[in-house]
């Protein structure tokens, strides 16, 4: 392969994401200590091609200029923009903005005589051409989820963003229910609130399902909550929970009156939701009402609808590898449909 240093360097960042989007995609969640060593990377290389730019003249210099420019005023703060808007979550956003600062411009590799990337675009912003190919990439989720679902004759407001999914599953699945018991939903309970509700009261969801009436009451919530951690599961698939069955039977240990912070339980308290808020905070945004919804569902349903949602670093990592082999779907889409 023959490429300049400044190129070859920036293929430190397939490792780097490739590991990020394994994580995403097995725990939904990324160490913030992932993007600091190549953002500083990106912005040596930066520089460094600048200065090249600089000398090599001026045509090069404006492709450096325009490149940059879009990706940095772009790019870069359309990520952040989707990050605030709740499109997509924080290592989604970090990931972008480090890949419009590490590939402002389309890098060059040949390979055997062959030049990659093969298309390449007039503006020449390869942090535009990662972007928009993640965009394509992520739009076949739910195509490929209604496919599976109209093939299997689920025919429902859900099939087209979600899955069923058995309910001794769901706590080492990722996603949000798509179902209270009143209908369909967008809005649903957040799988993660979930775990971190269990864990909190230390039970497991096989047992809230066997006694629904007993675990319904605030009155059984234990004296002392078990600290509800993030809601991830952890790397094996299995959730993180405790038995809350006493060796008697008698199901957890009460404190009837109180609730954590030492104020009177109101009694009207179902499944202790609001006592469990009190003390963790929104959850992932989850209200009583919500929660309270989700686990009457789930005790008595054996089957629900479910959106896993898209670790979306799997689509950003595949959005890169396509543009340094190929280049711009978009482009190559449009020529198609004979647009450009």
């Amino acid at each position: 392969m023959f490429a300049s240093v400044s190129d070859l360097l920036r293929l430190l960042a397939l490792p780097v994401l490739t590991w990020a989007a394994w994580q995403d995609l097995e725990t939904r969640r990324v160490p913030n200590r992932t993007w600091p060593p190549l953002a500083a990377l990106a912005v040596v290389l930066l520089v460094w091609d600048g200065a090249d730019a600089l000398t090599a003249g001026d045509f090069d210099l404006a492709s450096f200029a325009v490149g940059t420019t879009i990706s940095l005023v772009v790019v870069a703060p359309a990520a952040y923009l989707f990050w605030r808007l709740g499109t997509f979550g924080g290592a989604d956003a970090k990931a972008l903005i480090v890949l419009a600062v590490l590939f402002p411009t389309f890098p060059t590799y040949d390979v055997a005589g062959l030049v990659l990337p093969v298309r390449t675009t007039p503006t020449g912003a390869f942090a535009l051409t990662i972007l928009s190919n993640t965009v394509l990439v992520a739009a076949l989720y739910p195509l490929w989820l209604s496919a599976r679902n109209a093939a299997a004759r689920r025919v429902t407001p859900a099939m087209f963003v979600g899955k069923p999914v058995r309910w001794d599953a769901l706590t080492a699945t990722h996603g949000r229910l798509l179902e209270t018991p009143s209908g369909f939903t967008r809005s649903g309970l957040d799988l993660d609130a979930l775990r971190m509700y269990l864990r909190w009261r230390g039970s497991t969801l096989a047992e809230l399902r066997s006694a629904p009436d007993r675990y319904r009451r605030p009155e059984s919530l234990p004296a002392e909550p078990l600290p509800a951690g993030d809601g991830v599961v952890t790397t094996d698939g299995e959730p993180l929970h405790f038995s809350s069955i006493r060796s008697d039977g008698e199901g957890p240990t009460a404190s009837p009156e109180f609730s954590v912070d030492g104020t009177p339980r109101r009694r009207s308290d179902d499944w202790g939701v609001d006592a469990f808020l009190a003390d963790v905070g929104p959850a992932y945004g989850t209200t009583s009402e919500g929660l309270c919804e989700g686990l009457e569902l789930l005790a008595s349903r054996d089957r629900v609808w479910v959106s896993p949602g898209i670790p979306f670093l799997v689509p950003v990592l595949l959005g890169l590898v396509i543009g340094l082999v190929y280049g711009d779907l978009l482009i190559a889409v449009l020529g198609a449909l004979g647009i450009v």
